[in-house]
């Protein structure tokens, strides 16, 4: 994780210099919106940096879960960055629809974002790998930004060969107002993982499932019920009652209750798992949903 987010600083910081030398050379409303999204990249993925590298800290004293809510904070604020450069980028398109103006020196912009190209086509790959190994919602949300700036890149291409070689002036501003729009698109998406973080909303129906298949199936296990889950970034909290026979005895229900929690930990690699032992058959008040 913390090699992805150097990753991600270094290529921001080459693409910021790259754009913006391309853009004085060619003034493409296209690049300028590129150029834009490419400096809040630097800054957002400035933000994932202190955050994983904060997640990543040992629980203490103070945050006995551990820290991993720094990861959605940094989402949050990366998604509120992003949409600040769309709005930017559409209100420039706007005034170049408004004012035409032809570009200089196309080819300059053209191989700086084949350039772009390969080096996000890199980092891509090596936090697809990250994010898949460690489920990091702070990595995957800095590879959903990404992945929205190589589709950018491609339509920045195309948009200054319509203008500098096929004379379609409007190409590069209505260019510019779409990846507007497919930015803000994106960003909705990292919001919502964001807040989801932040708001302790439950696993997936299909993980809950899983987990209570998984506790049901130790052969003492009578029934789970009060179920209760939620992500703080990439580890997982994981909590629930375990209905066993009155009958045994306090080591035996002990036994059995670390017996469903290795079960359930063998799936769920990263979580921390919190199990109460009930007597089966016992009245209890219990979560209605």
């Amino acid at each position: 994780m913390k090699g992805a987010t150097y990753a991600s600083v270094a290529v921001a910081l080459t693409l910021v210099i790259l754009k913006f030398w391309a853009w004085q050379r060619t003034d493409a409303v296209s690049l300028l919106s590129s150029l834009a999204d490419s400096l809040l990249d630097l800054i957002a993925s400035g933000l994932i940096f202190f955050a994983v590298h904060y997640a990543l800290t040992p629980a203490d004293r103070e945050h006995r879960f551990g820290h991993g809510k720094s990861e959605g904070l940094a989402g949050l604020a990366q998604s509120l960055l992003v949409a600040g450069s769309a709005v930017y980028v559409a209100v420039e398109a706007v005034t170049r629809l408004i004012e035409p103006e032809g570009l200089r020196e196309p080819g300059t912009g053209v191989a700086v974002m084949i350039a772009s190209i390969l080096a996000t086509l890199g980092l891509l790959t090596f936090q697809r790998f990250v994010a898949k190994r460690t489920g990091s919602i702070a990595i995957a949300a800095d590879a959903a930004h990404y992945r929205a700036d190589l589709a950018m890149n491609i339509g920045v291409i195309l948009a200054v060969i319509l203008t500098a070689y096929v004379s379609w002036s409007f190409a590069d501003p209505l260019f510019g107002f779409a990846a507007a729009a497919y930015i803000l698109h994106t960003v909705r998406k990292i919001a919502v993982q964001s807040m989801n973080i932040l708001m302790d909303r439950e696993l997936p129906d299909e993980d809950r499932e899983r987990i209570a298949r998984l506790a049901m199936d130790h052969p003492e296990v009578k029934g789970i019920h009060d179920l209760r889950t939620r992500s703080g970034g990439s580890t997982h909290f994981i909590q629930f009652h375990l209905e066993l026979e009155p009958s045994l005895s306090l080591a035996e229900a002990h036994s059995i209750t670390e017996a469903v929690e290795r079960t359930v930990k063998e799936r769920f690699v990263e979580a921390e798992v919190l199990i109460h032992a009930d007597p089966f058959g016992h009245p209890e008040p219990r979560d209605d949903f």
